[in-house]
């Protein structure tokens, strides 16, 4: 019956229900689950091992390429099942597990797990949890949606558990360049040249021992949560448009610009979907999530060539893209998100990296991830990848949030994610602030005048006058750095009313 994606007839005797799967991994273990942002996580085990848990306790470490879709993290937390957890989630749940202390959470930049794994500077993975579509005759693996850790996760683990995703199309396959690192320290470079650059394999080249557990299941990818483009988010695709056309003027850049990468979510999609009334074209991208904007811009002609590590679209797309793979084939690659999101690649291609920011402060640092310093929101994600390392390192932002309780543009971050030495360019719906070539007091001018909304420049300005007087190459006014935070904390409002 199964015999199109089980290709390996030895390998059909290890099909079996996802509750006894899930009953093979044990209290104390660490496991390495696929998917990457609502794409590609194997989902009838976890499932299983949730419901498993309210009768049957134990606490797993999970690790995984990023968030995870049908509510699983939810799932597994309200089970009591979690631990800890890494690199990423976006689930409320497990965001308020974390922040009260029950789940231990590691933030980190997404190109480093399997790094650390490899390397045994981390605890190693006793199981791994892995969608395909189908398995070779060889016992290689064939991914679904996403690549994210699941390669490495495979290689890496003591045992292997497979689900055989029926939902996903059988057409994903050859899409997957799965690459994997020489071992330091005679590693080799990375030979990614240009984003249509293959340098690997279709499949996951395992030894079919390992697997323990195949399960059949038909349950889709969650769609997307992104939400259509808005006046503030079409504002601020506008002045990147401008500010692009610019360095093309200045021979900075060509129409094609550089490759793009774009981090996930609402606004960053945004911004590139405006490109597509852009002047701009032969465009590529070398991101992590290849999301609607990707393909609307592949559908007005704009974009040529597309690679990331994973696929996550929204209801409206998904059955116009998955329907019609063939024609994407010679347009797409999905890789491992160490590859995706290498340094070393980011920075040869000259990668022009857009990623969203929770505030920063008037000299440019940046914070992505701590609601008022303290609370977790989803992680740093792969933002600081790209943002050491890009060509350009763009942060967007609305300058306003909560009705306008909150301004994104502060005297001093709450917590920084990314210094100020590593970004370029800021953007709210006010303006852009191209802060390249300036000095600490040369960039808030900017900052200030630029990307502050109305309601709150004032009070900025207010702040750097008063710091500059006491001086200083980054002036502050230690006091007061911190007070709109306070602010809002006791009175529910930045500014003190």
């Amino acid at each position: 019956m199964h015999r199109e994606r089980i290709r390996l007839p030895s390998l059909m005797s290890k099909i079996m229900s996802a509750a006894d799967a899930a009953s093979l991994i044990k209290d104390g273990m660490t496991v390495g689950m696929s998917g990457f942002t609502r794409a590609g996580e194997a989902k009838a085990v976890p499932q299983a091992l949730a419901e498993r848990a309210k009768t049957v306790p134990l606490k797993i470490s999970l690790m995984t390429g990023a968030s995870l879709g049908n509510d699983l993290d939810k799932q597994l937390t309200e089970a009591g099942v979690l631990s800890r957890r890494m690199p990423f989630q976006v689930d409320s749940t497990l965001r308020k597990a974390i922040n009260d202390g029950t789940v231990m959470f590691i933030d980190q930049h997404l190109s480093d797990t399997v790094e650390q794994l490899r390397n045994r500077q981390i605890k190693a993975v006793d199981i791994a949890v892995i969608e395909c579509v189908a398995i070779t005759e060889e016992g290689h693996l064939v991914l679904s949606t996403s690549v994210g850790n699941s390669a490495s996760f495979a290689i890496l683990a003591q045992h292997v558990i497979i689900e055989i995703n029926l939902a996903q199309p059988l057409e994903l396959e050859g899409l997957h360049d799965i690459y994997i690192p020489t071992y330091r320290p005679t590693r080799l470079p990375i030979p990614v040249l240009k984003t249509d650059t293959r340098i690997g394999s279709q499949a996951v080249k395992i030894d079919p021992a390992k697997i323990v557990g195949i399960v059949i299941s038909n349950q889709p990818d969650s769609p997307s949560s992104v939400l259509p483009a808005d006046t503030d988010t079409q504002a601020i695709a506008g002045h990147l448009v401008e500010f692009f056309k610019n360095e093309v003027r200045l021979n900075r850049l060509t129409n094609q610009l550089m490759p793009l990468q774009a981090g996930v979510g609402t606004i960053a999609n945004a911004v590139m979907t405006g490109l597509i009334d852009s002047p701009f074209h032969g465009m590529t991208m070398y991101s992590e999530v290849l999301q609607d904007s990707t393909f609307d811009l592949f559908e007005a002609g704009k974009l040529d060539f597309a690679s990331g590590c994973s696929m996550t679209l929204s209801e409206r797309k998904h059955a116009a893209v998955y329907d019609n793979l063939e024609q994407y084939r010679s347009r797409l690659l999905l890789r491992p998100q160490e590859i995706s999101n290498h340094p070393e690649v980011v920075r040869r291609l000259g990668i022009i990296g857009i990623n969203t920011a929770l505030e920063f402060d008037l000299y440019g640092n940046v914070n992505s991830t701590h609601v008022g310093g303290t609370r977790m929101m989803n992680g740093i994600g792969g933002s600081g990848d790209f943002a050491r390392n890009a060509h350009l390192a763009i942060f967007v932002t609305k300058s306003i949030a909560k009705s306008g309780a909150i301004s994104s543009v502060v005297p001093m971050v709450s917590h920084v994610d990314h210094t100020e030495h590593d970004v370029d360019i800021l953007v709210t719906e006010i303006g852009l602030a191209d802060l390249r070539g300036l000095a600490p007091r040369e960039r808030a001018r900017v900052i200030i005048d630029n990307c502050v909304h109305p309601a709150y420049r004032e009070a900025l300005n207010d702040y750097f006058r008063r710091a500059c007087a006491i001086g200083g190459h980054t002036p502050h006014v230690l006091r007061d750095a911190l007070s709109w935070h306070l602010n809002l904390e006791e009175t529910g409002h930045m500014l003190a009313i």
